[in-house]
């Protein structure tokens, strides 16, 4: 198996359409969508991580020096300052929007300024961003440094929102459907054993040293560090959830970051034919 890197699931459009790449995994965007209005056969087959109660791996943070001056006590106070996400047109812009609207705010009652995760530790050190939505490690990290308070919890307000998922290409699937489905059977199980050892929101339950070694080396994090953040959830099922990605979907539009000329057809974009069938062939516990 031989793996790419991408910036985006919308880099990854033209390589699964053109047959060149069988599996893809990212976050769902505008731009995904957009590529996606291009009526290319490429399929959402599985979840790949969803932000769930106990999960809530991507908080609102606030620069601290505005609580402690009673400037922002509520994510309502927020208008009018600067909050940090990672891109334009993401699902995390969804998350925002949702955050927003349950304190009374639109998406567009606040400035965007776009950081890569990474950059938001930095950024509120420097007093350069008001707030931000900010996924782990480095929603940690920035607590940890004390120059940012958690604000709010997103799943409070949306929960069971579909971050990121699993693609399949059209020719993966039409022309090599036997390893299409050898594979969703091989990711079930491993979603599985991930699911049960972060149960809670905690790297602790079993098989939880073994995960924390395979993120380390995949990510080159210190699993010191790792074990300190909020851990990310994946559906032991690994079923997506086709109305949360319709919700963002239809967010990206409500903002005219959709440019296709008719609407996305979740019916057919979404395959869970794959997943079910792991679901039923893959013991429990295994």
């Amino acid at each position: 198996m031989n793996l790419r890197s991408f910036k985006s699931a919308g880099e990854m459009i033209p390589y699964l359409a053109a047959g060149h790449l069988d599996v893809g995994a990212g976050a769902p965007s505008a731009g995904f969508y957009n590529g996606i209005a291009r009526d290319i056969d490429i399929k959402i087959v599985a979840d790949k991580g969803k932000l769930v109660t106990d999960h809530n791996y991507m908080p609102l943070l606030v620069r601290k020096d505005l609580v402690e001056s009673g400037r922002v006590k509520t994510p309502a106070d927020l208008a009018g300052l600067t909050v940090a996400e990672p891109a334009p047109g993401t699902a995390t812009s969804s998350t925002l929007g949702s955050v927003l609207a349950a304190h009374g705010l639109g998406y567009n009652d606040v400035g965007h300024t776009f950081l890569g995760f990474a950059d938001h530790v930095a950024a509120f050190q420097n007093g350069s961003i008001d707030a931000a939505m900010t996924t782990e490690p480095a929603a940690t990290s920035a607590l940890r440094a004390g120059s940012a308070v958690k604000l709010a919890d997103s799943t409070e307000v949306y929960n069971d929102q579909q971050l990121a998922v699993l693609l399949y290409s059209g020719d993966f699937i039409g022309e090599q459907g036997a390893s299409a489905q050898c594979f969703m059977n091989a990711y079930v199980r491993a979603a599985r054993d991930y699911s049960a050892a972060v149960a809670g929101g905690s790297w602790d339950g079993p098989g939880a040293g073994e995960i924390v070694d395979i993120v380390s080396a995949g990510t080159g994090l210190d699993p010191a560090i790792i074990v300190k953040t909020v851990p990310g959830y994946v559906d032991p099922d690994a079923i997506p959830n086709k109305k949360s990605l319709q919700r963002d979907y239809q967010f990206f539009t409500d903002q005219g970051l959709y440019r296709g000329d008719t609407a996305v057809d979740f019916g057919s974009l979404v395959d869970t034919s794959f997943v079910d069938k792991a679901a039923r062939t893959v013991p429990k516990g295994q």
